[in-house]
C-alpha cells in the first residue's frame, strides 16, 4: 500500500499502483508534464478515493500551448494545483505564481529575488535567480537603450525589441513589471501601450507598473523638470493625490496585475492597497541616506545651537522635496520642528528605524492584515554597504516568518552581486591556489 510516510506520492506512483484513472481524452504530452507531480498529503486520499478520473484544465492546455516547453515539462512561474468536479473527476490545473519554478517545484527561499534592469547582457547571468524583472522609463532609456556603453553596437532600437529579448532570456518563469512611459497620457493611448506589452510578454508576465503621481497634474509636468514647480509634495489636491490609484484601480478592473511604485513613507501603504495591486513597494536608499544626513546635523544642531546646521538641514530637505519652495523660504524654526518630525516618525534614533527600515515593517504588517492574499511587497532602490546587509537581517527576524514568502527584493544585477561575496572568498581561494601550484 502505497503511504505518505514511506515515499514520495506522485501521479505515476498512484496510476502505476492502479489507485488512479486517466480521462480518456488525457494526452500523452500532458500525462508526462504531469506524472512526476508530487501529490499534497490532503489529495492523496481524494485522488485514490472519490475521484473517477484525472485530467488536465483548458488553463493548463493553454499555457502550455503559450510558452511551447520541453515535452515532459512544466513552465517555471506556476503553481500546480488540483480541482475537483462535482461528476467524480479531478483535474490539474497551473495558476501563475512565481514562488514556483519547473516542475512545480518551489523555488529555493521563500524570499523571491528581482532584477533592476533592462539591459539584456547583465540580466543573463542572473537569470536562473530571480522571479521578477521591474524597469522604468529611466532604466530602459537613460541607462540601456540611449548608452552606447550598455547597448553594444545600438542593436536595440527601442523598448519593444529589449523587452522581446529580455523574454528569450528569462522564460516563462519571471514576471516583468514595466512601466507606462507617460501616466498623464489618455486612456487609449496607456491601453494602447499596455497591449503592446500584453502582446510580447503574454498575460501571465505582465505587470503594469503604475508611479505615485502626488501632486502632479497633468500640465505640472514642463515646471517639474524645468525646476519652476513651486508645490510641495503635501500641497496635491484630492485629483492628484489619487490620480495614480485611480489609473493602477482601473487597471485592475481591466484584469491587468499592477505594479503601484514610489512608496517611501509608511502612510502611504494601506491608501496603496486599495487599488488592489499585485506588487507593492518601498525605497529605502533615498530615505535612508536623507535620514542618516539629518540626524547628525540634528544631534549636532541641538548639542550646540549652530545656526549654520539649521541652515544645512534647510538645504538638505529643501534638495530631497521635502521642503516646498514656500517652507523654505519660510521660519528657519519651523523647519527645524519639521526635520525633528521627520526623524521621530521614522523611528531615526530606535531600534525600529535605525537602519532605515522601519517604512518596510511597517509594509508588511500592513499586508499581513490586508484581504489581498497574493499582493507582494518589492522592497527597492538599494545603495551602499549598509542596505542590503540590514535587509538581510531584518528578513530573518521572527516577526515576519509568515511574511517573507510574499517579499522580493529587487537591485540592479551588479549591487545583488556584490553580496554574494565576502573577504574570505579571497583570503580561502589564495590558500587553495597555492597548494594546487
Amino acid at each position: 500500500m502505497i503511504s505518505v510516510k514511506d515515499m514520495k506520492v506522485t501521479l505515476d506512483a498512484l496510476h502505476a499502483a492502479g489507485k488512479l484513472q486517466m480521462q480518456s481524452g488525457l494526452g500523452e504530452d500532458a500525462w508526462k508534464r504531469i506524472r512526476q507531480l508530487e501529490v499534497p498529503a490532503g489529495d492523496v486520499s481524494l485522488l485514490t478515493g472519490s475521484v473517477s478520473a484525472l485530467g488536465v484544465t483548458d488553463e493548463f492546455s493553454k499555457v502550455i500551448d503559450t510558452f511551447k516547453v520541453p515535452e515532459g515539462v512544466l513552465p517555471a512561474g506556476f503553481r500546480p494545483e488540483f480541482r475537483y468536479g462535482a461528476d467524480g473527476s479531478a483535474q490539474v490545473d497551473l495558476t501563475r505564481d512565481i514562488s514556483y519554478g519547473e516542475n512545480g517545484v518551489k523555488r529555493p527561499t521563500r524570499v523571491l529575488y528581482s532584477a533592476d534592469s533592462a539591459n539584456p547582457y547583465e540580466v543573463a547571468p542572473i537569470k536562473d535567480f530571480i522571479a521578477n524583472l521591474t524597469c522604468n522609463p529611466a532604466i530602459i532609456y537613460d541607462s540601456f537603450i540611449n548608452n552606447p556603453k550598455a547597448n553594444v553596437g545600438n542593436k536595440f532600437k527601442d523598448r519593444y525589441e529589449v523587452m522581446e529579448e529580455l523574454c528569450k532570456i528569462l522564460g516563462p518563469g519571471v514576471d516583468i513589471s514595466v512601466e507606462v512611459d507617460n501616466p498623464f497620457a489618455s486612456e487609449s493611448e496607456i491601453l494602447e501601450e499596455i497591449a503592446r506589452f500584453e502582446e510580447i510578454l503574454t498575460p501571465y508576465r505582465l505587470v503594469v507598473k503604475v508611479p505615485h503621481t502626488g501632486p502632479l497634474a497633468k500640465e505640472d509636468a514642463p515646471a517639474l523638470v524645468g525646476g519652476s514647480f513651486q508645490k510641495g509634495f503635501e500641497d496635491g489636491t484630492v485629483e492628484t493625490n489619487f490620480y495614480g490609484h485611480n489609473l493602477a484601480y482601473h487597471l485592475w478592473q481591466k484584469g491587468y496585475r499592477t505594479n503601484f511604485t514610489l512608496m517611501f513613507e509608511p502612510h502611504q501603504i494601506a491608501l496603496a492597497l486599495q487599488a488592489k495591486p499585485y506588487f507593492i513597494n518601498t525605497f529605502i536608499k533615498q530615505r535612508f541616506n536623507v535620514t542618516y544626513a539629518l540626524r547628525g546635523l540634528m544631534a549636532d544642531y541641538e548639542a550646540t545651537g549652530d545656526i549654520a546646521l539649521a541652515e544645512k538641514m534647510r538645504e538638505l530637505m529643501t534638495a530631497e522635496d521635502m521642503l516646498s519652495p514656500a517652507e523654505a523660504a519660510g521660519p528657519l524654526g519651523k523647519v527645524v520642528d519639521k526635520a525633528r518630525w521627520t526623524l521621530t516618525y521614522r523611528n531615526a534614533l530606535n531600534e525600529e528605524g535605525a537602519d532605515g527600515l522601519d517604512a518596510t515593517r511597517h509594509a508588511l504588517r500592513v499586508l499581513r492584515n490586508s484581504n489581498l492574499p497574493t499582493s507582494r511587497l518589492i522592497i527597492c532602490s538599494m545603495g551602499g554597504e549598509l542596505i542590503y546587509p540590514h535587509i538581510d537581517k531584518m528578513l530573518m527576524e521572527p516577526e515576519f516568518e509568515d511574511m517573507i514568502h510574499r517579499v522580493v527584493v529587487t537591485a540592479p544585477p551588479s549591487y545583488l552581486s556584490r553580496f554574494a561575496s565576502a573577504s574570505g572568498v579571497l583570503t580561502y581561494q589564495r590558500m587553495f591556489l597555492k597548494a594546487v601550484k
